[in-house]
């Protein structure tokens, strides 16, 4: 086949007068998403806060202060900030009424889009790393460093259920149905569950080394993983083998995303691919369907 394109790009310098600074956390922030309602985005850190900013319309070019612009969300009582209270990962739900976050602490806690707090839910033993709510809003899913997953139940917010298989800790969740799921973990395993069954419906084995990332297609019947092993891998509910091995990073590599095309999103027609970001300093693009690299993405120094 052909072989991979080598993008070089240059960087491109955004200029001050299109950026628009937020600031207020007084750590490393560790995670940030965007509300599907629009306009607000979540920050999480390690100064025990998550944040929500509202983000006017309109070109950027400001500097933005909370809690001027949005919501201080506290993850601690007084005025200590306790370590343990570093809010590492968090997922708004579909209609962006609610924001769950979870923390060191091993609390997932739900608050309102104005910043008030819902619910707290203890039962993980250790940090959650982890956070997804279920397309239909019904289930949250946690995953923690107690190396179980917990499915809560969003009505009662009670534990529904706690999927014990993996031997080391959960780095990561993903939904591929409203009641099924797959989690990964350093034990370098993959496990897909679903709620009322007490055994992995499905376990992929191959990664050398720890999993950090995993992520289902559009259509939820292929899941992508990313590992310290250098490796992208692509399973199917279908075999047991992994239907392709990328080994072409140097190093870690620490996150993948598919792309919103391919059957089952609104761009059918075009053909469905994967993005890997590695410690090689590299991204890397991968068209799926033959399983080779199409780009290679060398622009970032670290």
């Amino acid at each position: 086949g052909p072989k991979p394109m080598d993008v070089s790009t240059t960087p491109h310098e955004i200029f001050s007068a299109d950026v628009t600074v937020l600031e207020g956390h007084s750590s490393e922030v560790f995670a940030c998403a965007w509300s599907p309602a629009g306009s607000l985005l979540a920050s999480g850190s390690g100064d025990s806060t998550a944040r929500i900013w509202t983000i006017p319309d309109g070109p950027c070019g400001s500097i933005q202060s909370s809690p001027a612009s949005g919501h201080v969300l506290k993850h601690f009582k007084g005025r200590t900030n306790e370590k343990s209270k570093d809010v590492t990962t968090l997922d708004w739900n579909g209609e962006g009424t609610l924001l769950a976050t979870g923390s060191y602490d091993g609390q997932a806690r739900i608050w309102s889009r104005d910043g008030e707090l819902k619910q707290t839910l203890f039962k993980h033993k250790g940090p959650i790393f982890s956070l997804k709510w279920n397309r239909k809003g019904d289930f949250l899913l946690s995953g923690s460093v107690d190396k179980t997953a917990i499915v809560w139940d969003t009505k009662t917010w009670e534990c529904k259920q706690q999927f014990e298989f993996h031997s080391a800790p959960t780095l990561d969740v993903d939904w591929r149905n409203n009641n099924s799921f797959a989690t990964c973990s350093t034990d370098n395993m993959i496990y897909v569950c679903k709620i009322g069954d007490p055994r992995p419906v499905k376990t992929f084995s191959g990664h050398q080394s720890e999993v950090n990332a995993i992520k289902w297609d559009p259509t939820g019947s292929l899941l992508a993983s990313c590992s310290d092993d250098w490796t992208a891998k692509i399973w199917s509910v279908k075999q047991d083998k992994c239907v392709y091995d990328f080994k072409e990073h140097t190093k870690e590599i620490y996150t993948i995303r598919w792309s919103p095309t391919g059957p089952g999103t609104n761009n059918p027609n075009q053909q469905l691919l994967l993005a890997s970001a590695s410690f090689d300093s590299s991204i890397k693009l991968w068209e799926v369907e033959k399983g080779h690299l199409l780009y290679s993405l060398a622009g970032h120094r670290y």
